[in-house]
């Protein structure tokens, strides 16, 4: 079985090559995912299908060529943290946009449990 960051790591990296499927194939039926409070997609969503609809898919809602670029990962037990930046084009300028995130994650059993974001939602909101 995977240690928790190599299935963390490989959530990113399927997420990254668009593998949508093997990102969601990661998390548990019931995984716990919070999106924080003022950032545009806010909410807890419970299991892959709402992550998949409420986060997802909504990703353009923020600006355009949306990614997620985790440059460093710490684990101890079953808790992963992924540190990194946000990145995307303003939707009306076509400007760069970088922020920095990091994201909690809890590992049980090979499978993701529980998600929490960190990120300054204030500037995601100025540079949307």
């Amino acid at each position: 079985m995977p240690t928790n960051k190599e299935v963390i790591v490989g959530a990113y990296a399927s997420f990254a090559r668009g593998d949508v499927p093997a990102a969601l194939g990661a998390m548990a039926d019931d995984i716990r995912w919070t999106e924080a409070e003022g950032f545009p997609l806010a909410g807890t969503y419970v299991g892959p299908q709402a992550v998949l609809e409420g986060v997802f898919m909504r990703l353009r809602e923020i600006g355009d060529e949306f990614t997620v670029a985790p440059e460093q990962f710490v684990a101890d037990g079953d808790t992963v943290v992924a540190l990194g930046n946000y990145t995307w084009k303003h939707k009306s300028t076509g400007e760069p946009a970088v922020v920095k995130m990091v994201h909690v994650w809890t590992v049980d059993g090979g499978k993701a449990t529980s998600f929490q974001q960190h990120v300054d939602t204030v500037r995601v909101r100025e540079l949307s």
